[in-house]
Protein backbone atom coordinates (compact mmCIF):
# COMPACT_ATOMS: atom_id res chain seq x y z
CA UNK A 1 0.00 0.00 0.00
CA UNK A 2 0.79 3.86 -0.78
CA UNK A 3 -0.26 7.16 0.43
CA UNK A 4 1.05 10.75 0.61
CA UNK A 5 -0.33 13.80 2.00
CA UNK A 6 -1.91 15.38 -1.45
CA UNK A 7 -1.88 19.31 -1.80
CA UNK A 8 -3.51 20.14 -4.85
CA UNK A 9 -6.58 18.08 -5.33
CA UNK A 10 -10.35 19.77 -6.81
CA UNK A 11 -13.96 18.69 -8.11
CA UNK A 12 -13.64 18.71 -11.99
CA UNK A 13 -17.47 18.41 -13.21
CA UNK A 14 -20.91 17.73 -11.26
CA UNK A 15 -21.98 15.53 -13.86
CA UNK A 16 -20.75 13.11 -13.98
CA UNK A 17 -19.16 13.69 -11.11
CA UNK A 18 -15.23 13.73 -11.68
CA UNK A 19 -12.32 14.43 -9.76
CA UNK A 20 -8.89 15.79 -10.30
CA UNK A 21 -5.76 14.60 -7.50
CA UNK A 22 -2.17 15.84 -8.44
CA UNK A 23 0.53 13.59 -7.28
CA UNK A 24 4.58 14.67 -7.20
CA UNK A 25 6.61 12.90 -9.29
CA UNK A 26 9.03 12.44 -6.61
CA UNK A 27 6.68 10.53 -4.46
CA UNK A 28 6.63 6.90 -3.78
CA UNK A 29 2.58 6.83 -4.00
CA UNK A 30 2.99 8.40 -7.54
CA UNK A 31 5.07 5.16 -8.86
CA UNK A 32 2.05 3.18 -7.46
CA UNK A 33 -0.57 5.25 -8.80
CA UNK A 34 0.23 5.80 -12.46
CA UNK A 35 -0.17 1.85 -13.21
CA UNK A 36 -3.84 1.88 -10.58
CA UNK A 37 -6.96 1.64 -11.75
CA UNK A 38 -8.45 2.71 -9.15
CA UNK A 39 -7.17 5.65 -6.31
CA UNK A 40 -8.94 6.39 -2.95
CA UNK A 41 -8.68 9.65 -1.37
CA UNK A 42 -9.15 10.53 2.55
CA UNK A 43 -10.27 13.70 3.34
CA UNK A 44 -9.07 14.52 5.92
CA UNK A 45 -10.63 17.10 9.08
CA UNK A 46 -8.65 19.16 11.57
CA UNK A 47 -8.24 16.36 14.32
CA UNK A 48 -6.46 14.25 12.13
CA UNK A 49 -3.19 16.35 12.12
CA UNK A 50 -1.07 14.06 13.46
CA UNK A 51 -2.16 11.52 10.73
CA UNK A 52 -1.55 14.34 7.68
CA UNK A 53 1.94 14.59 9.76
CA UNK A 54 2.74 11.03 8.85
CA UNK A 55 1.39 10.70 5.35
CA UNK A 56 3.14 14.21 4.37
CA UNK A 57 5.97 14.29 6.44
CA UNK A 58 7.24 10.63 5.80
CA UNK A 59 8.96 9.14 2.84
CA UNK A 60 6.86 5.80 1.76
CA UNK A 61 9.97 4.74 0.08
CA UNK A 62 11.42 3.38 3.81
CA UNK A 63 8.43 3.47 5.78
CA UNK A 64 4.64 1.55 5.80
CA UNK A 65 2.79 4.57 6.71
CA UNK A 66 0.23 2.54 7.15
CA UNK A 67 1.11 0.43 10.37
CA UNK A 68 -0.77 0.49 13.14
CA UNK A 69 -3.79 1.82 11.59
CA UNK A 70 -7.27 0.48 10.87
CA UNK A 71 -7.09 -0.31 7.21
CA UNK A 72 -9.48 -2.54 5.51
CA UNK A 73 -9.82 -3.22 1.56
CA UNK A 74 -11.50 -0.41 -0.55
CA UNK A 75 -12.71 -0.51 -4.17
CA UNK A 76 -10.09 -2.51 -6.47
CA UNK A 77 -8.06 -3.52 -3.61
CA UNK A 78 -6.79 0.20 -2.61
CA UNK A 79 -6.10 0.96 1.21
CA UNK A 80 -8.82 2.79 2.87
CA UNK A 81 -8.29 4.02 6.42
CA UNK A 82 -11.47 3.03 8.85
CA UNK A 83 -13.13 6.04 10.40
CA UNK A 84 -11.61 8.43 7.96
CA UNK A 85 -14.33 10.47 5.12
CA UNK A 86 -13.23 8.75 1.79
CA UNK A 87 -14.11 8.28 -2.28
CA UNK A 88 -13.01 6.22 -4.57
CA UNK A 89 -12.19 6.86 -8.49
CA UNK A 90 -11.57 4.98 -11.56
CA UNK A 91 -8.85 6.75 -12.93
CA UNK A 92 -9.90 7.97 -16.46
CA UNK A 93 -6.58 10.18 -17.50
CA UNK A 94 -3.65 11.54 -16.13
CA UNK A 95 -2.27 14.46 -17.19
CA UNK A 96 1.56 15.30 -16.88
CA UNK A 97 1.61 18.85 -14.79
CA UNK A 98 5.07 19.54 -15.12
CA UNK A 99 6.41 18.84 -11.18
CA UNK A 100 3.04 16.77 -10.29
CA UNK A 101 0.73 14.33 -12.39
CA UNK A 102 -3.26 14.82 -12.82
CA UNK A 103 -5.12 11.87 -12.45
CA UNK A 104 -9.11 12.37 -13.12
CA UNK A 105 -11.19 10.19 -10.73
CA UNK A 106 -14.50 8.58 -11.67
CA UNK A 107 -15.76 8.52 -7.95
CA UNK A 108 -17.90 5.64 -7.64
CA UNK A 109 -17.75 4.37 -4.04
CA UNK A 110 -16.69 6.03 -0.45
CA UNK A 111 -17.91 7.23 3.34
CA UNK A 112 -18.63 10.48 4.36
CA UNK A 113 -19.67 10.17 8.62
CA UNK A 114 -17.66 13.20 9.27
CA UNK A 115 -18.65 15.77 7.07
CA UNK A 116 -19.67 17.88 10.00
CA UNK A 117 -15.56 18.39 11.62
CA UNK A 118 -14.13 21.40 10.19
CA UNK A 119 -11.42 20.72 7.40
CA UNK A 120 -7.83 20.08 7.66
CA UNK A 121 -6.58 23.37 6.24
CA UNK A 122 -3.59 23.98 4.11
CA UNK A 123 -2.84 26.94 6.91
CA UNK A 124 -3.12 24.25 9.49
CA UNK A 125 -0.70 21.96 7.93
CA UNK A 126 1.73 24.78 6.67
CA UNK A 127 3.74 23.12 9.83
CA UNK A 128 4.44 19.34 8.27
CA UNK A 129 7.79 19.07 6.78
CA UNK A 130 7.51 17.52 3.52
CA UNK A 131 8.93 13.81 3.48
CA UNK A 132 10.95 14.49 -0.17
CA UNK A 133 10.84 17.68 -2.11
CA UNK A 134 8.22 18.82 -4.63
Amino acid sequence: PSGCLVGFSTQASIRPERHLVLLSKENRTYAVAQDSPVLAVHVLRASDHELAERFGGESGDDTDKFAGLEVVDGPGGVPVIAGLDWFAGRVLRQFDCGDHVAFLLAAHDGSASRVGEAPLTLRESEDIEPGHSA
